[in-house]
């Protein structure tokens, strides 16, 4: 007995709203981009600039009166947020203290630190750092032109891989969902203003890597049931292409959801909004596979050329048992 999750007969018909679900997922792309034009991001401090100091306290956190009792050191910009984990002990108080970049300073004096330590005793003589990050205001600017780099060279180079691979329109559908999933993680992060830091890059990273794969899985048996099926409608084929990967497609995303839904449950503040991203990732990816990805497919329609025959056309999954 194998475990199925859906039937062997499945036709669904993805493809009777594909209009209604390119519009949707346009819409979404323009709400996406407006929100990071108006809001833009809630930089961490890697691509701020400054320091971030993670203070820990057996006394609830009193956001006012920190604030009241670092103001004398005049530190300019402070940020005061208290972290809340279900992992915590009850006694267990954390706060993020974020400090802008002093001018003329890579990293904050040491003997600055000392003097926050000392304003924050007074509240809690037993308040302790955990730890304390510090980016200069030039190192930040450099992170961020390196992050938009390493996410345009990874489309780039997936798009090439794609279009070698197969025929040009599936590098076109390829492409567009691939920017659609980066543009819709930038805009949820930039409409809940949740911290984006060099962590949420790796994660776009991954988040690319993984859609790339299920969308080419998708188009590997589009391709190989086209050779198969030379009389059937485009649209036909892709409906049965996408049903026959089905079962993998869910197996796969359900089970990768269930250890990032652990991670951010249990994983602790840290993580959170790196898991967070991946969890919003694997939702986006699948459905731009399906509905994205192979509606533009759709539009954009397949010349079949049949002259000839490409002897690893389909091959690479055909193994797969959907």
């Amino acid at each position: 007995m194998r475990l199925r999750l859906v039937r062997d007969d499945t036709k669904i018909d993805f493809f009777a709203r594909s209009r209604l679900w390119l519009g949707i997922s346009l819409v979404m792309m323009v709400v996406a981009f407006g929100s990071f034009m108006l809001q833009g991001l809630n930089y961490g401090i890697d691509f701020q600039g400054g320091t971030s100091i993670r203070t820990q306290s057996e006394v609830p956190v009193d956001v006012a009166a920190y604030r009241d009792v670092l103001a004398p050191l005049n530190l300019g910009d402070v940020s005061i947020a208290e972290v809340f984990d279900p992992s915590f002990d009850a006694n267990q108080h954390v706060a993020m203290v974020r400090i802008q970049a002093q001018e003329g300073d890579e990293r904050i004096a040491t003997e600055t630190i000392d003097a926050i330590q000392t304003a924050l005793q007074t509240i809690d003589p037993a308040i302790t750092f955990p730890s304390v990050e510090s980016v200069g205001p030039k190192v930040s600017g450099e992170l961020i032109n390196t992050a938009v780099l390493a996410v345009s060279l990874a489309v780039c180079a997936i798009l090439l891989y794609v279009w070698m691979r197969f025929e040009w329109q599936f590098a076109v559908g390829a492409v567009l969902a691939l920017l659609h999933d980066v543009l819709l993680t930038i805009g949820i992060f930039s409409e809940l203003q949740i911290k984006f830091d060099l962590a949420i890059i790796a994660a776009l990273l991954t988040i690319v890597g993984y859609s790339i794969n299920d969308t080419v899985i998708v188009f590997d048996r589009v391709r190989e049931n086209l050779r198969k099926y030379k009389q059937m409608d485009l649209k036909e084929v892709l409906n049965l292409s996408i049903n026959e990967t089905l079962s993998r497609t869910l197996m796969t995303s359900g089970t990768t959801m269930l250890a990032l839904f652990a991670l951010f449950v249990l994983g602790g503040d840290v993580i959170r909004g790196f898991v967070f991203a991946m969890m919003w990732g694997v939702v986006i990816g699948t459905y731009s596979s399906i509905f994205v990805a192979s509606a533009i497919l759709l539009v954009l329609g397949v010349k079949r050329d049949w002259s000839k025959k490409d002897i690893n056309a389909g091959t690479r999954y055909g193994h797969l048992d959907s």
